[in-house]
């Protein structure tokens, strides 16, 4: 049998980062080390690691008050500084998308000749840095977008669209199987063999 497969390191910081946007409380780490796990399924013992990361992203503000560090963020703040965040590399990856273009301009007239030169060999090199510069970029804009308050609201609100619409289907079912039962004498669990129906087809709380 296999194993559950683990919450990713940024599934964790947009879990977490849900439970600061429903709550708009303040927290310590004890308390977050008992929330986490309970009602996001993150570890207890990633949950100081991924408090910090935030922290240091500068999504969650902490201060320290006596001995005990205290914990929060809002969503209009961790919204700001997303954007903040995501021009800036939008804006490195557009530059580097230029300059990848202009140097394979400079390849393709480098071709010409078909001689390696130095000036080729440095470019190729130049070029292919850029190409994984890009390809991080690309990655970092996509991780931010994952903890971006919008996405998560629009999750949220996905879910629940979904949730209402399978409800009115089981609202469905449930009709038709009183009808048939009132109509034709059919036993309910003679129904639900003949149409697939499992023993435990309910409501999604």
């Amino acid at each position: 049998m296999s194993k559950k497969k683990g919450l990713s390191a940024e599934e964790k910081r947009a879990r977490m980062m849900e439970i600061f946007f429903e709550t708009k409380d303040v927290f310590q780490l004890k308390d977050m080390e008992k929330i986490a796990p309970k009602e996001k399924g993150i570890t207890a013992m990633s949950v100081k690691d991924v408090l910090q990361s935030l922290v240091d992203d500068g999504m969650v503000d902490c201060e320290r008050i006596g001995t005990s560090n205290y914990y929060w963020a809002f969503p209009s703040k961790a919204l700001h500084a997303r954007k903040r965040k995501l021009e800036v590399l939008e804006s490195q990856l557009s530059e580097g998308n230029q300059k990848h273009a202009n140097l394979q301009k400079s390849i393709e007239k480098a071709k010409i000749g078909r001689h390696e030169t130095e000036e080729r060999t440095m470019l190729l090199k130049e070029l292919s840095s850029l190409r994984q510069q890009r390809e991080q970029l690309k990655a970092e804009v996509e991780k931010y977008k994952e903890c971006d308050p919008q996405v998560v609201e629009e999750i949220r609100q996905a879910n629940k669209i979904a949730k209402e619409a399978a409800n009115r289907w089981t609202d469905n079912i449930f009709a038709i199987k009183s009808w048939a039962k009132r109509k034709f004498g059919f036993e309910e669990n003679k129904i639900d063999k003949n149409f697939g129906i499992p023993e435990d087809f309910d409501y999604i709380d």
